[in-house]
C-alpha cells in the first residue's frame, strides 16, 4: 500500500502525533516546531545538499539535533580517489540554529571559527556557498553553487515510529536540480556544468527514537536526454502507509513499493566496496551498484554513536515508470549508504 497525501493541512495534531501518514508529491503538510510535543533535546532538523557529476561531488550539511549542532563540508574527486570531510560541531543548540520550517522558502546559515555555510532560497534558484580554512591541510575550500530547474514533483513522506506515538520524521527529497558553480580547493578549481551536474536536497524535520539504522540511495542524470533520477530508502520508522521509493522522469514522480539493498558480506561484515544489488518487490527496479569511494565516518561518544558509510558509484540496471515505460540505467552516477545511529 502506498497512501498518497493530496490535501494541505498541519503535519501534527495538538497532541503532537502525526495528522496523516503517507507520501506526497509536494510538501502539503505544514511543519511547525512549536507544535512538536517533545523536549528540545529530541528534535532533529537538517538541510543536506549533494551536488555531483561523473567526476566529483560536494556535500553540505547544516543540522541541529538538539543536544548537538553539526555543520559539514565534504568533497570527493572520483578520478583521483581524493575525499575529505570536515564536520565542526556546536554543543547544545536546542533549535537555535534557526533552520526554516519549510522546504519551499527560507534561508539557512551556520558558521564558526574559520568556516561558514549558507543556503539561500530565492524561489527559482537556490544559492549554496561555503568556506572553510584548512579544509585539506593548509588549503582552504570555497564553494559557490547555484541550483535551478527544480522538478515539479518531489518525494515527501510523513513517517511515524512504532511504540513512540510522538516520534515522527517529515522528509522531502528534491532530486535532479541542475547545478552550476565552482569549488576552489587551494589552487585547484572544479566546475559544475548544469549540462551534466545535478543536486539533491534532503530536508528533514522530526523527533527520532534513540537507536536507528537507515539505508538511503539516490542518483540523477539523463535518460535519452530526459532528466531521470531516483530516491530509495528504508530501515527506520513505520513505512506500512508508504515508502520513500520514487523514480523521477521529466520532473514527475513514479511511486515504487519496497526496495531492498543487498550489500555483500564477508565473515558477517558488510563489504561496502564490493558490488551491491538493488531489487524491488514490484519488479520495477533492479540494479547493480559498483562502488568507487566510501565516505566513511565513525564517531563513538558512548551514549552517542554514529557509524556512516556513504558509498559513491555507478548503477546499471532497469527501472519501470508508472505507465510501463522501461528506463535502462548504464553507469548512472549516484550513491548508496548505510547509517547506524544512537542519538
Amino acid at each position: 500500500m502506498q497512501r498518497e497525501i493530496t490535501a494541505a493541512g498541519p503535519l501534527l495534531r495538538r497532541d503532537g502525533t502525526l495528522a496523516e501518514r503517507g507520501w506526497a508529491r509536494r510538501p502539503l503538510l505544514e511543519y511547525r516546531r512549536s507544535a512538536v510535543r517533545a523536549g528540545a533535546l529530541r528534535i532533529k532538523e537538517w538541510d543536506y545538499y549533494l551536488i555531483l557529476n561523473d567526476r566529483f561531488a560536494l556535500a553540505l550539511t547544516i543540522a541541529d539535533n538538539g543536544y548537538l549542532g553539526l555543520d559539514s563540508i565534504s568533497f570527493l574527486d572520483f578520478g583521483t580517489g581524493f575525499q575529505r570531510t570536515r564536520s565542526p560541531m556546536r554543543p547544545v543548540t536546542l533549535g537555535r540554529t534557526g533552520l526554516p520550517q519549510s522546504s519551499v522558502f527560507g534561508d539557512a546559515g551556520s558558521g564558526g571559527r574559520r568556516y561558514a555555510i549558507l543556503f539561500e532560497n530565492r524561489g527559482e534558484r537556490r544559492i549554496l556557498t561555503a568556506h572553510m580554512d584548512g579544509f585539506d591541510g593548509h588549503e582552504p575550500l570555497d564553494a559557490h553553487v547555484v541550483l535551478t530547474d527544480e522538478p515539479a514533483e518531489s518525494m515527501v513522506i510523513a513517517t511515524p515510529f512504532p511504540n513512540a506515538q510522538k516520534a515522527f520524521y517529515y522528509n522531502r527529497k528534491i532530486v535532479g536540480m541542475r547545478a552550476e558553480g565552482t569549488v576552489e580547493l587551494g589552487s585547484r578549481i572544479y566546475r559544475f556544468d548544469p549540462a551534466n551536474s545535478f543536486a539533491t536536497l534532503d530536508w528533514g524535520r522530526g523527533v527520532w527514537t534513540y537507536k536507528n539504522t537507515w539505508y538511503w540511495s539516490g542518483a540523477s542524470g539523463l535518460a535519452d536526454g530526459v532528466p531521470f533520477g531516483f530516491n530509495l530508502g528504508y530501515g527506520f520508522g513505520d513505512t506500512t502507509a508508504a515508502t520513500e521509493n520514487v523514480l523521477f522522469y521529466g520532473g514527475r514522480a513514479n511511486k515504487l513499493e519496497d526496495v531492498t539493498f543487498c550489500i555483500p558480506q564477508k565473515n558477517g561484515k558488510d563489504e561496502f566496496m564490493s558490488t551491491w544489488n538493488f531489487t524491488s518487490s514490484d519488479d520495477r527496479f533492479e540494479a547493480a551498484f559498483v562502488p568507487m569511494l566510501d565516505r566513511a565516518a565513525h564517531t563513538n561518544l558512548g551514549v552517542l554513536e554514529s557509524d556512516q558509510h556513504q558509498v559513491f558509484g555507478r548503477f546499471t540496471g532497469r527501472a519501470v515508470l508508472d505507465d510501463g515505460k522501461e528506463i535502462s540505467l548504464h553507469n548512472l552516477i549516484g550513491f548508496a549508504e548505510k547509517v547506524r545511529n544512537k542519538w
